[in-house]
């Protein structure tokens, strides 16, 4: 079978500290109840510099300055450690700080709805043109446009018609309501909408520079975040995916977005796959931006613990699928698993659905797949809010499900997670951590001939949405390529389809 193949992948990273005091959901419903609560005067004495968020050693794996195995000998607990550092730029990505996001946000607008105050919207323009990544997106030229005073900013948020803008710690911007009385386009709702839009952009930029896609040859764009754009009469029927082309020079792309909670890059990763493989599009790629709601989700039991508040960074990736090269690591469409409406809602219904299921189609046993990419959250992070280490937990029912099967003995349990399994490293960023962040790594030890195969395992709540009380999951295997390639349909299965067609063709002409 003629499968399509993952030709490059691209993270970006931007260091929002300010951005998480004043938008990141767990302040603002904090700020709403008791503005001068015990956890908004401490959360100051916890916030990163942007040294130390470049310094931190999930974000350098991130980036793809080091990789999972590396991580794994950093001795616990990594926010201690120092050194590793090596660049804001890396392999796969790259890391901003805050203020030049915000220029970004405003070559995001496309409404003049963003205002920033007239020097720091100067001294923003002059680091962006100089910026081998951001200097490169279209649009710099609103940053000579419309500059407000701090009056002017201040006034417009105090009377609630806009979003502040902060960078270390002073106002320096606002986010304007699109419409009077339209709460889908409210100045909260836009303010996000930008965050995701311009932080897509940004890692679609990452992967036209890091690789050798052109923009130009882009046809199809899938974008799969947690945020959702529209007005009133459509909430969530907006398009994401072709204005954040429209910013990186895609001029031959269409595209459309795609949701599904956490799980929504694994269902856009099959559908993109899908395209390729049918020949309908030759290049895709799927993206998505993050999420400044989520930013210190967790900070009161950081704060609590004494610790960094480690949700400072906003996630986001773009990844290029395509029509088979013979080179680059393959997605077998043969073997894409999914959690059924049917398939039951325990732990082992879902693994089975999503990780057994898809193997048996294929002929493969657990230890087949050398590498297991599911809800990559670093335990960090996790751990001081009661949630635990998710991935080592994943990796253990994955083990478990192995030895129900016969696939490993059970004193070899633990063997198979140290084997398979690796350290979290992705920031809580809801759809970001699913899977997607080893894809990068995932290549390269396909590549170099490290690992044969590795899946990608991408879970969702769907209950989230009061509509349904259902989990989500999907998952596929990235496989070394056979080094066979034809272009287009899989021409070995139309055939098969033609000749199937005119057999029945003729027995219907003989009946008549």
């Amino acid at each position: 079978m003629n499968f399509p193949v993952i030709k490059g992948a691209a993270y970006g990273l931007v260091h929002a500290t300010d951005m998480l005091v004043h938008h990141g959901t767990t302040q603002t419903m904090e700020r709403a109840k008791d503005a001068k609560s015990g956890h908004l005067e401490k959360l100051p004495g916890h916030l990163r510099s942007f040294e130390q968020v470049a310094d931190y050693p999930p974000n350098q794996v991130y980036i793809g300055n080091m990789t999972p195995d590396e991580l794994r000998e950093v001795p616990r607990p990594w926010y201690k450690q120092a050194g590793f550092g090596k660049s804001h730029d890396g392999k796969f990505g790259a890391i901003i700080p805050e203020d030049e996001f915000i220029g970004l946000m405003k070559m995001a607008d496309a409404f003049e709805l963003v205002i920033l105050e007239e020097q720091f919207q100067l001294r923003v323009k002059d680091k962006i043109v100089a910026h081998p990544i951001l200097g490169a997106i279209k649009d710099i030229n609103k940053l000579d446009k419309n500059p407000g005073t701090s009056e002017e900013i201040r006034k417009l948020v105090e009377e609630h018609i806009a979003q502040p803008m902060y960078s270390a710690g002073k106002l320096v911007g606002c986010v304007k309501r699109a419409h009077e009385f339209d709460e889908a386009l409210s100045d909260h709702v836009m303010y996000e909408n930008l965050v995701s839009k311009a932080s897509a952009a940004f890692a679609l930029q990452l992967l036209l520079s890091k690789t050798k896609l052109k923009a130009e040859e882009i046809e199809y764009i899938i974008e799969c975040s947690e945020e959702a754009c529209g007005d009133m009469n459509q909430r969530g029927g907006g398009n994401f995916a072709k204005s954040i082309g429209e910013m990186c020079g895609c001029v031959n792309a269409t595209g459309s977005d795609t949701r599904s909670f956490c799980a929504a890059p694994a269902h856009a990763l099959v559908e993109a796959a899908a395209l390729a493989q049918s020949g309908i599009y030759k290049n895709i790629v799927v993206l998505a931006g993050g999420s400044s709601a989520k930013l210190g989700m967790n900070s009161k039991n950081h704060v609590e613990k004494g610790m960094p508040a480690f949700e400072d960074v906003l996630g986001s990736f773009a990844i290029h699928i395509g029509e088979n090269d013979g080179v680059s690591p393959m997605i077998r469409t043969d073997g894409v698993g999914r959690h059924k409406i049917g398939s039951g809602s325990s732990p082992q219904a879902v693994m089975t659905a999503i990780v057994a299921d898809p193997l048996d189609k294929i002929g493969y046993k657990i230890l087949d797949v050398d590498r297991y990419a599911a809800e990559m959250q670093n335990p960090e992070i996790t751990e001081p809010a009661g949630a635990g280490d998710v991935p080592l937990a994943n990796y253990k029912m994955i083990s478990a499900l192995g030895v129900k099967r016969g696939d490993l003995e059970k004193k070899d349990l633990q063997k198979a997670v140290d084997s398979f399994g690796m350290p979290g490293f992705a920031p809580t960023q809801g759809h970001i951590p699913s899977g997607v962040p080893f894809i990068g790594h995932a290549l390269e030890m396909i590549l170099s001939g490290k690992i044969l195969r590795a899946m990608i395992i991408g879970k969702g709540s769907l209950f989230l949405g009061r509509m349904t009380n259902l989990f989500d999951g999907v998952s596929f295997i990235i496989e070394k390529n056979s080094g066979f390639a034809e272009s287009g349909f899989d021409k070995q299965e139309v055939r098969g389809m033609i000749a199937e067609a005119m057999r029945d063709f003729a027995k219907t002409l003989g009946g008549e």
